[in-house]
């Protein structure tokens, strides 16, 4: 596999196998994404590797918090304020899609609630990653920290692996630090789903589109 095809191959993958992901498998994983480019070697990345009993009891009280209406402010605007266009048609027909496929109505309520929910088990993966970033550090940083996710995710293919990138793990930053004792002040960026996909599951049947390179690229001679 070269990176174009590893870059093509990758999507967000919303179902996973009930297959375990070894530990050595995911530490050659980091041996490689290190190498990112990060601003006078800076190297902002923290990950916190969750699995098994402690991903279980994580998700649970994740899962119990949202179900009784609680709510933390995220350490960071992941998304904006107040969405214009093209972003916020971008955003509605990424969602239609999914619960389209879902075979979700717009009115289904509880069914809407149960398929977000997903996102708080990792999309039942094996490996939840999360990650934190010092809050000294600027927005440089997180530009940088987005090539570390994206090396992740590129190894992660090349081993055969899936991933599903999530904001909405940063969702009770709060309740993640206290329950891997994880110091306050740190900012939890997001986190990923990290495992085999579930090939024959409709969820992983769709892909979002992309837009072509002449509607964001202006060359200049």
């Amino acid at each position: 596999m070269n990176v174009s095809q590893a870059i093509k191959q990758r999507h967000s993958v919303r179902a996973f196998l009930n297959k375990s992901v070894s530990e050595q498998t995911i530490k050659n994983i980091f041996e490689t994404a290190r190498f990112a480019a990060s601003g006078v070697n800076m190297q902002p990345w923290q990950v916190a590797i969750v699995s098994g009993k402690t991903k279980q009891t994580l998700q649970d009280a994740m899962i119990n918090a949202f179900r009784d209406g609680q709510t933390e402010t995220m350490d960071y605007h992941y998304y904006p304020q107040e969405w214009v266009a093209p972003y916020k048609a971008r955003r509605v027909a990424t969602g239609t899609q999914l619960y389209e496929v879902l075979h979700i109505q717009r009115g289904d309520k509880e069914a809407r609630l149960k398929q977000w929910e997903a996102n708080y088990r990792a999309f039942d993966a094996p490996i939840m990653l999360l990650f934190f970033i010092d809050p000294s550090l600027e927005t440089g940083s997180y530009l940088d920290y987005g090539l570390f996710l994206q090396n992740i995710m590129l190894l992660a293919e090349e081993a055969g692996l899936s991933t599903c990138p999530q904001g909405a793990l940063a969702e009770f930053p709060s309740l993640i630090k206290k329950q891997l004792n994880i110091d306050e002040s740190q900012i939890l960026i997001g986190g990923m789903a990290l495992g085999y996909e579930d090939k024959e599951h409709v969820v992983n049947q769709y892909r979002t589109p992309r837009i072509e390179p002449e509607e964001f690229c202006t060359f200049y001679h």
